[in-house]
């Protein structure tokens, strides 16, 4: 079920910016990640684009071009495991096998509770205890399947 954020909380949330262009990424996060789902709804896009003076298409663009903003609705918690070469030669490849086993979910997708959001990221830059992933805003490094079980456990 699809949530949104109020006018009035996206409004309180731009107006705490000045609108010059150099705060709009900003602005875009904080919007984001006030968002109970975790990402710029359409009614987010439109705010931002009158308060910064742009068209729809602009905002649509940079929000679609930085990998870090999500147009669609995402878990409680974003799971962003890392695909770099680094990460990959040292085995991501079977954790993304195993959140698809464990938890039905591809990158991309969310849970069905809804409480996991599975993205693949580019580099965390912590390639010297790969692999690595980040979920919300804490990284975790040298992971195995057992680690990640654990980790997960915590979380819920």
């Amino acid at each position: 079920m699809q949530q949104e954020l109020s006018l009035e909380k996206i409004v309180e949330i731009l107006r705490s910016f000045p609108p010059q262009r150099e705060h709009l990424l900003k602005a875009m996060h904080a919007l984001q990640n006030a968002h109970p789902q975790h990402y710029l709804s359409e009614l987010c896009l439109i705010e931002a684009a009158k308060y910064f003076k742009l068209t729809k298409g602009q905002i649509y663009g940079i929000a679609s071009y930085y990998t870090m903003f999500s147009l669609k609705p995402r878990g409680k918690y974003i799971i962003r495991l890392c695909k770099s070469p680094v990460c990959h030669a040292m085995g991501s490849h079977s954790l993304f096998d195993y959140f698809e086993k464990e938890y039905g979910i591809k990158p991309y997708e969310t849970t069905n509770d809804g409480l996991f959001t599975l993205e693949a990221s580019e580099c965390l830059g912590r390639c010297g205890k790969a692999p690595s992933m980040m979920i919300n805003e804490h990284v975790y490094t040298e992971l195995t399947i057992d680690k990640i079980k654990e980790i997960i456990s915590n979380l819920k």
